[in-house]
């Protein structure tokens, strides 16, 4: 029997993309039309905005918590989030979630080493890319790791946080760089 999957989500755009993902590949599982319960928690982005301009990843955490809660209490078996960036705040509340989180960055090291990688680069916004979520979680399994430069870094969160995650993006060239070598 499939598990009921709970959606903690940040963005629209990356909560949508995750649940229309479920449904479409649910199919190859499930037969035609099929595909597991889902259910959806989403505060207000702009919450978690707040919190995050201001640093504040322990608030960014409760609103996590408050999303595991409300999912587990629609019978969700576990929680999946499609948002990179808050897994930074995953630590704050391990101990008090009441049903089980998988950590993307997990879930994206184990992929990477099932297919035999060797080297992950690593992008998203800037506070995941300044971070240690997916570096902790790669290095872990022997798995080394690019990030991009500060410029492209700020770069890419523009087009993130000003484009994607409005639903907004335009395609345009992009400058290639030199890539600071892996660790």
């Amino acid at each position: 029997m499939a598990k009921h999957i709970g959606i903690a989500a940040c963005s629209a755009e990356g909560a949508s993309l995750c649940y229309r993902t479920i449904c479409v590949e649910g199919e190859s599982l499930f037969g035609e039309y099929g595909h597991p319960e889902i259910s959806m928690h989403t505060p207000s982005f702009a919450d978690y905005m707040a919190c995050i301009d201001k640093d504040d990843w322990k608030g960014v955490a409760e609103l996590m918590l408050g999303s595991a809660k409300k999912l587990a209490a629609a019978g969700a078996d576990f929680v999946i989030c499609p948002d990179n960036t808050i897994h930074q705040a995953l630590h704050h509340i391990e101990g008090h979630l009441p049903i089980p989180w998988l950590h993307i960055a997990d879930a994206v090291g184990d992929e990477a080493v099932a297919r035999g990688f060797k080297c992950i680069g690593i992008t998203g916004t800037r506070w995941l890319v300044d971070s240690e979520v997916y570096p902790q979680k790669l290095s872990a399994r022997g798995l080394k790791y690019v990030r991009p430069e500060k410029a492209e870094r700020e770069q890419i969160n523009h087009f993130i946080m000003d484009e994607l995650v409005k639903g907004s993006a335009r395609p345009r060239p992009w400058p290639i760089t030199r890539r600071s070598s892996p660790h």
